[in-house]
């Protein structure tokens, strides 16, 4: 669970290196960090918040390729 753990712990770094906790950069953050940061993204813009509605499958999926390089 140790290799787990640190990929959930790295997915809010930021592919320029300006996410937390390490601020790790590109390719130093572990694929399966970006991959989980991308399924967390996806679920969170695809999910009804008390603040908004959801944005729907294709608003999230538009989303996700224009923020594509840049978070994760």
């Amino acid at each position: 669970m140790s290799e787990i753990a640190l990929l959930v712990l790295y997915h809010q770094e930021w592919y320029d290196g300006s996410g937390y906790p390490e601020g790790l950069k590109g390719e130093e953050i572990p694929l399966g960090a970006r991959i989980i940061a991308v399924i967390d993204a996806y679920d969170a813009m695809t999910s009804d918040r008390p603040y908004r509605k959801s944005l729907g499958k294709d608003a999230a999926i538009k989303e996700l390729i224009n923020s594509s390089g840049t978070q994760c």
